[in-house]
């Protein structure tokens, strides 16, 4: 069965893109993206977008309807994957690139500084924090890059990288929704030495 959904704004506003039915796979909801590009609204026009665990893409082709520059999008399903080329070529998304891996092999290779991250892996495997901590040690977020982090609300994101500083939080429903500002090089505020 396939399933759709709107984008919200930017220039591709009210295009709908499709998606197939396909283990996992749990689009952002539209008033959680739309909460989230208003916090992200002067981040996101010319920005270099990685979308981990893309899915159905519609944070990445929302980030692209609203300016970015680039966007990579990586995905392990293979149905997943035929829906996002199909969606990208519908939109004459030539910005947008898709790539078939699992995350941790696509984040073990040649690593490229990216300013706007979404992280959104299926629930319940609790992949959050691992993948925010190899985004980070390898390489792959510029200075003060953007990160967003979708989990399941009763995940606990305790062990987030030192020099990550949460700047938004909120809940719906059975949905945690984070967003993380990279620290290129944070100041040591510890007084007691």
């Amino acid at each position: 069965m396939q399933n759709k959904l709107t984008i919200i704004g930017g220039d591709w506003r009210s295009r709908k893109i499709s998606f197939e039915d396909a283990e996992g796979l749990r689009p952002t909801p539209a008033r959680v993206r739309e909460t989230l590009f208003n916090w992200l609204q002067y981040d996101v026009i010319g920005s270099r977008c990685l979308d981990l665990y893309a899915g159905s893409g519609a944070l990445s082709f929302e980030a692209a309807s609203r300016g970015a520059k680039s966007v990579v999008q990586v995905e392990n399903n293979p149905v997943a994957c035929r829906a996002l080329k199909a969606n990208a070529l519908s939109l004459a998304a030539e910005q947008i690139k898709i790539i078939q891996s699992d995350v941790f092999r696509y984040l073990a290779g040649d690593a490229e500084a990216f300013t706007l991250v979404f992280v959104d892996p299926p629930f319940k495997l609790n992949l959050a924090a691992q993948t925010c901590h190899w985004l980070e040690d390898k390489g792959w977020l510029a200075a003060y890059a953007k990160i967003y982090v979708e989990t399941e609300r009763s995940c606990q994101l305790d062990a987030m990288p030192e020099n990550w500083r949460l700047l938004k939080q909120k809940t719906a429903g059975e949905v945690m929704y984070h967003l993380f500002e990279r620290v290129a090089n944070p100041v040591n505020t510890d007084l007691s030495s």
